[in-house]
């Protein structure tokens, strides 16, 4: 796949209800750029749902797909996007129907939660492997087989992974590098004034810095230091030990870059970080407040209150309740 060719690679994209309407762009645009761009066919590509309907995505907006995934059908590269209720969606069926594409194909592929679906059907046994960021504990977790890494994009054989819609493009970006050349693939990313290429070996963040990493990097390391100690948090004195500065320069950096102060910055990052795992996980609210570094559940739902104006167990029952209407 990654060889320099000028044959058309054919890509089969399957889409389940509740992907990412960004990550699908990321991945089949940066193809229709390089054919528009080159004025050639260096990819071709079909759009396809588990049972041929057409899926809304997580924003509503539905997208119309070629038909349902043909197990018997042979393509260079299968390419799974997914997002949420991932189990609900990769129903047996469609897993078993997977199992027999896959072997009809030359690569597979997991975009954002795409990997999940794979991980179900046992196609990343062995293998290293990523997923969005919010979701690698628990990703781990639930495939001790699979070696789980924070990578922003991982390549593990004939299979590959990334995280969400800016490591799909950027896997895009190095696949048409690697195929048809470094100019075409910066003139794709130019069709989006995107200048941000990224490697796949970096690890994903929660918060991306653009260039506030640029302007201030001791603040870029403190907030990294801060995204790693969420289960327990350091004090901000001890996090400008670690970057070299004084507390009251940091303190003046994160007032004049984000607008706010170190401390009540990393409160929020913990309280984010808690909200994800309150909705999009089963775990319960005692172990979500020792995950995320609170000394109690009642702690917890204090502040989570003042942040997002309802306690934890409203917000859970909120999302189980919209997860659970039709899609």
């Amino acid at each position: 796949m990654f060889g320099k060719s000028n044959q058309p690679l054919d890509v089969t994209l399957v889409v389940l209800p509740e992907t990412s309407l960004m990550s699908l762009a990321a991945t089949l645009d940066p193809m229709r750029g390089a054919n528009r761009i080159s004025g050639r066919q260096c990819y071709r590509w079909r759009v396809v749902s588990p049972d041929g309907r057409d899926p809304r995505t997580s924003c509503g907006l539905v997208v119309k797909v070629d038909g349902a995934l043909d197990p018997a059908a042979r393509c260079d590269v299968l390419i799974v996007l997914a997002a949420f209720n991932v189990h609900r969606h990769a129903d047996a069926a469609f897993r078993h129907a997977l199992l027999s594409a896959a072997r009809n194909a030359g690569h597979l592929g997991g975009i954002e939660a795409g990997p999940w679906v794979l991980a179900l059907c046992g196609l990343l046994d062995g293998r290293a492997a990523t997923t969005h960021w919010e979701d690698l504990e628990n990703f781990a977790a639930a495939f001790p087989n699979v070696r789980t890494v924070s990578d922003r994009w991982v390549m593990d054989g004939r299979v590959f992974t990334t995280g969400a819609a800016a490591p799909a493009l950027d896997f895009l970006l190095n696949l048409i590098r690697l195929r048809q050349g470094q100019v075409l693939s910066l003139e794709v990313a130019g069709l989006y004034v995107y200048d941000g290429l990224e490697a796949g070996s970096r690890n994903q963040s929660p918060v991306a810095l653009g260039r506030i990493a640029a302007r201030d990097p001791r603040l870029a390391a403190a907030v990294r230091i801060m995204e790693g100690h969420v289960d327990e948090p350091l004090r901000v004195s001890e996090i400008a030990r670690r970057v070299g500065v004084s507390r009251r320069s940091l303190e003046v950096s994160f007032e004049r870059l984000t607008g706010s102060a170190p401390g009540a910055f990393y409160l929020s990052l913990r309280l984010a970080a808690a909200r994800r795992l309150i909705v999009d996980t089963d775990i319960s609210i005692a172990e979500i407040a020792v995950r995320t570094g609170f000394s109690s559940v009642s702690a917890l739902s204090r502040s989570f209150r003042r942040q997002f104006g309802q306690p934890p167990t409203a917000t859970r029952r909120d999302s189980v309740e919209a997860s659970a209407r039709p899609t």
